[in-house]
């Protein structure tokens, strides 16, 4: 095989990947982070650190006051390893061995909207924070 049909196959292949990540989700590393550090902090019992990483709306759904937040989060058993990462604009699902997260990208960075998520079926998620 000659050098002009190698590169060929090279530019055809790349087009091919970007084509494929431009449409599926597309794993960021800053997403899996959040939830090191969401997941970390529970595990250290720092309710109120893993709080500051949830999306306001989970937050508000939680209670009013910080501290129902803080109970609430401590719930979560422990995830387990990570599995996958996909992102979908500003929308992500990281499925770990014992648990579904998902997040939401607002301005100033990505934040936990659902966690300790259970697959249902066809029926929605069933989560414990959020949902």
């Amino acid at each position: 095989m000659g050098r002009h049909a190698v590169r060929v196959m090279l530019a055809t292949a790349t087009a091919l990947l970007v084509g494929v990540s431009g449409c599926s989700s597309v794993p960021d590393a800053r997403i899996g982070a959040v939830v090191d550090r969401f997941y970390g902090a529970v595990r250290d019992g720092r309710g109120d650190a893993a709080c500051a990483l949830l999306a306001p709306r989970t937050v508000a759904e939680l209670g009013v006051g910080g501290s129902d937040c803080a109970m609430s989060v401590l719930e979560l058993r422990p995830p387990g390893a990570l599995r996958t990462v996909a992102a979908w604009g500003s929308e992500a699902q990281v499925r770990l061995a014992a648990d579904t997260v998902f997040l939401h990208r607002f301005p100033e960075g990505w934040r936990v909207r659902a966690a300790g998520c259970r697959p249902r079926g066809d029926e929605p998620y069933l989560c414990v924070v959020g949902g």
